[in-house]
């Protein structure tokens, strides 16, 4: 028997604001310069979705630690700066948080101090403000489930009751590998094949988003 919703978890980056453009440019320039040049897809294919730790580690093995170092704190700068510079609300989000009844959460790849920037700078920090988990609580992150069972833990919810939103291909299979229900939003930069898959509802426009969820319920 399937179980009624209970509790919508929401991916960060890409879901909630539209950070995951500026990541990506900010990695193409990042990796022009310190060696390791990647283009778009292949940042999105291989960072987006993933830990801090998991990205880091990646760079590593390719251009060393010490520039490894130099790339993360490159990174924090340049894309604190584009977010000041004009971070938006994925399109159509706050219009679908208004509408949505159910309890909600974010869990996301991102540091805490991340998210408490680009929510904030999105005006969305409130909306969730002590229902907030971040990967670095967990052993191990996307595509793992860690992450969000540590959120479904902590708010009481059993994980058959849960639906995830996501954006990134680790994310829908975290949410899988947690049985969870998962809505891949294809309105960003992961093609629609890539989130499509078992128990995962793939849709391109925000605004749709409560009336999928309220055929859950």
């Amino acid at each position: 028997m399937i179980k009624p919703m209970e509790l919508v978890i929401f991916d960060c980056d890409g879901v909630l604001v539209d950070s995951e453009r500026i990541a990506v440019r900010v990695h193409v320039a990042l990796g022009a310069e310190l060696g390791w040049p990647l283009t778009e897809a292949e940042v999105i294919e291989n960072f987006v979705g993933r830990s801090s730790r998991s990205i880091g580690e990646q760079i590593t093995a390719r251009v060393g630690r010490e520039t490894a170092d130099l790339w993360s704190d490159r990174f924090v700068k340049m894309h604190e700066e584009e977010v000041d510079a004009g971070l938006e609300p994925v399109d159509g989000l706050p219009e679908a948080l208004d509408a949505i009844t159910l309890p909600s959460c974010v869990a996301s790849s991102g540091s805490h101090e991340k998210m408490r920037h680009t929510l904030g700078r999105t005006g969305l920090y409130d909306r969730f403000a002590g229902r907030i988990y971040s990967a670095g609580e967990v052993a191990a992150g996307k595509p793992a489930p860690d992450l969000f069972l540590h959120a479904a833990r902590q708010l009481g919810v059993d994980p058959a009751a849960c639906a995830v939103v996501e954006d990134s291909r680790p994310g829908v299979e975290a949410a899988r590998a947690a049985g969870m229900r998962s809505f891949g939003y294809a309105g960003g930069l992961t093609p629609a094949e890539r989130l499509a898959g078992p128990g995962t509802v793939v849709f391109s426009d925000m605004r749709q988003l409560p009336g999928l969820l309220a055929g859950l319920r």
